[in-house]
């Protein structure tokens, strides 16, 4: 049908125990990395769902996160936080107004640069970041448990390794 692909990118999404194993037995190089990048497209649309299913205080993903970065690094300026989360703008601003809606945040003008705003966690938002925080990375964490420590840290060992690989194709242009 015109328009259409058959190809990794537009596999079936489905993550569980119904779905086996990815295999990458005798696939050439090339199609091995696209359907890593696949899977993990399709892992990371599952574990998002996953999160979004677990009860946050009637808060989205992404305004979890939020709270996260605040909660952890403190106060900061909006596009600051819009690039860590990769929020645009615009929505880093619907965001943060909603929030400041609901007194989770507020709003304080940058002490040294007039022309900016930083967003911090409110009293009532650090009560609800901690509240919300602790229960969701220990529901996180016992996914791990039926991984080996060997399993374990070849995981952490991978993930490092596409953050310096990210890191180092963004530095390079």
């Amino acid at each position: 049908m015109p328009g259409q692909q058959d190809d990794a990118a537009c596999a079936d999404p489905g993550i569980g125990p119904d779905r086996p194993p990815l295999s990458l037995a005798g696939l050439p190089e090339t199609e091995r990395r696209r359907a890593l990048v696949a899977e993990t497209a399709r892992f990371t649309a599952a574990f998002v769902r996953w999160t979004e299913a677990r009860n946050c205080g009637g808060l989205s993903y992404t305004r979890l996160q939020l709270l996260q970065a605040l909660h952890c690094g403190g106060p900061a300026i909006m596009r600051d936080l819009g690039e860590q989360l990769g929020v645009s703008p615009r929505n880093m601003t619907a965001m943060v107004d909603a929030l400041e809606d609901a007194g989770l945040v507020v709003r304080r003008p940058h002490p040294t640069d007039r022309r900016a705003t930083l967003v911090g966690l409110s009293p009532a938002g650090a009560q609800q970041a901690g509240d919300v925080l602790g229960p969701r990375l220990d529901a996180i964490a016992e996914l791990f448990e039926g991984f080996s420590a060997a399993d374990q840290q070849a995981f952490a060992t991978a993930l490092h390794r596409l953050g310096v690989a990210m890191r180092a194709r963004q530095e390079a242009g």
